[in-house]
């Protein structure tokens, strides 16, 4: 749900600005730049656009700059985040559980990286997505990720 009350449609996309009501990250971790589509509670589509400027440049590595994997995966648990949130989750989600995740090509400053995620299972508590991360229509990482709701007796360790 928007700050004005309003619920995204189907196929819909959101600005940064929407983005930041749904998630409690802010820079230099709010890695999601516009959500291209969303489907509240089962897909979306995102965008992030890697710059050089990112802080994670300056060790990782200063002469041959890669993102890291981590970082990849955060994305992705931000958009799937999301993505829970619409279907009725609490503003903050935890990334739970990381599976299978393979990565296929390094992704670099300049690179604008097409995230998706798809709710594959889950309920109220949590939510398991299969997740993408995409550079120029390559695959770059995939796997799966489970989110949970901290405010959901299901969602507590």
């Amino acid at each position: 749900m928007m700050r004005n009350g309003t619920r995204p449609r189907e196929s819909s996309a959101l600005t940064n600005d929407q983005v930041r009501e749904l998630l409690p990250h802010r820079w230099p971790m709010l890695l999601l730049d516009r959500v291209e589509k969303i489907d509240a509670g089962v897909s979306g589509v995102a965008i992030k656009n890697v710059t050089g400027t990112e802080l994670w440049f300056q060790g990782h590595f200063p002469e041959e700059a890669v993102l890291p994997g981590v970082v990849v995966i955060e994305a992705m648990a931000q958009l799937s985040g999301v993505i829970f949130s619409l279907a009725g989750s609490s503003r903050i989600s935890y990334l739970a559980g990381v599976r299978s995740m393979r990565f296929r090509r390094p992704i670099v400053p300049g690179d604008q990286i097409v995230l998706s995620a798809r709710r594959t299972a889950g309920g109220a508590g949590f939510c398991e997505f299969k997740v993408e991360a995409k550079v120029d229509g390559q695959v770059a990482a995939e796997g799966s990720l489970t989110i949970a709701d901290p405010s959901s007796s299901l969602g507590r360790a």
